[in-house]
């Protein structure tokens, strides 16, 4: 029978199928759940940069109500107010709104760690630079395995260029790496000038591993009641070819893990994601869509695989067909498809 245990970050994992961040893995009963159905591990539902501010911002506003006090400025004055030296009062209150904001999640990621005999990962989703180094030094001392930081800034502000974007990135890593000592991996989304040199220089951080991709919201615009809303809030199982081509392109080439998510529906997809070089694959949409049971389903179906095709170990077949083994590298860079439009009647 083979052997479907993997390390990543450092943690041994019965086998490279992980719960992804998501509301099936929101509550202890969920994690629960995911590690019944044989999940290798499972990352906790991320706490939101939006949601602890929009919480500061409500404390304070609690805070000037009951005191009289003119303390509160609003959440998002609190990011340029850490810049400048301000009132003793209002800096007690924003770290007392912190410390508030994350007792909760704290508490959960205990609770987590207790209820199962998997890796906890704990996540945070952030967008700047903010006072993440301080989150991620709690969420530590809740016994967390390791941390993901979900990280996606979108090219949008025209007031930047992509020099200041992608410094976002480093400058998060360097702030939460100086304060833990648990590993650290990075989920980052593909809205990059230069995806591969990028990719590779963060790999070149200190984290331990690179998580492709962070899956962007897709608006649409109702025609009718002229609104826009949410649109393919779950992933399409086609989705994951354009995950493949990155992980076949920078394996072997980074300096930390790879791990694949997006379009992970089944055990042939986390197959194909393994050959091309990632260390494990997260999934998410396949569980909203399947329930629980669909990360049984998927393991067994790589260990049937793998029984069939004499594999052993991952070892034996991870990165296998990843651009620099293949007989033909050029495939997974062409970005034309000609000689097959040429064919189409």
């Amino acid at each position: 029978m083979a052997d479907l245990s993997t390390n990543y970050l450092g943690l041994k994992l019965k086998n490279p199928v992980i719960v992804g961040s998501s509301g099936m893995s929101g509550t202890v009963a969920g994690v629960k759940h995911a590690a019944e159905n044989g999940a290798g591990a499972v990352v906790l539902k991320s706490i939101f940069e939006e949601q602890i501010l929009h919480e500061m911002d409500g404390y304070l506003n609690e805070s000037q109500n009951d005191n009289g006090n003119s303390f509160h400025k609003g959440y998002q004055s609190v990011l340029n107010e850490r810049e400048y030296d301000y009132d003793e009062a209002y800096q007690y209150l924003t770290d007392h709104a912190k410390d508030l904001t994350l007792r909760k999640f704290l508490s959960f990621v205990a609770e987590a760690k207790k209820a199962v005999d998997i890796p906890v990962i704990a996540s945070i989703n952030c967008t700047s630079a903010y006072d993440w180094h301080y989150f991620a030094r709690r969420i530590e001392e809740a016994g967390a395995d390791a941390l993901e930081l979900n990280v996606y800034v979108l090219g949008s502000n025209t007031m930047k260029n992509s020099a200041e974007n992608e410094k976002v990135y480093f400058d998060i890593i360097e702030a939460v790496l100086k304060q833990v000592k648990i590993p650290v991996s990075l989920k980052m989304g593909f809205y990059f000038s230069g995806l591969a040199t990028t990719a590779i220089e963060l790999s070149k951080t200190g984290i331990g591993g690179l998580v492709l991709f962070n899956r962007p919201f897709h608006p649409d615009i109702d025609i009718n009641s002229l609104e826009t809303h949410a649109k393919y809030m779950l992933s399409d199982p086609s989705e994951y070819s354009h995950v493949l081509r990155w992980i076949a392109l920078l394996s072997g080439r980074t300096e930390c893990q790879l791990v694949a998510t997006t379009g992970i529906h089944t055990a042939e997809t986390a197959i194909k994601q393994l050959l091309a070089g990632a260390t494990a694959v997260e999934v998410v949409s396949a569980m909203y869509k399947h329930g629980y049971p669909v990360i049984s389903e998927i393991v067994n179906g790589i260990g049937k695989w793998m029984d069939e095709k004499g594999y052993a170990t991952i070892d034996d077949f991870r990165g296998k067909m990843n651009q620099q083994s293949i007989k033909n590298p050029a495939e997974f860079e062409r970005v034309q498809f000609m000689r097959l439009y040429s064919e189409i009647v």
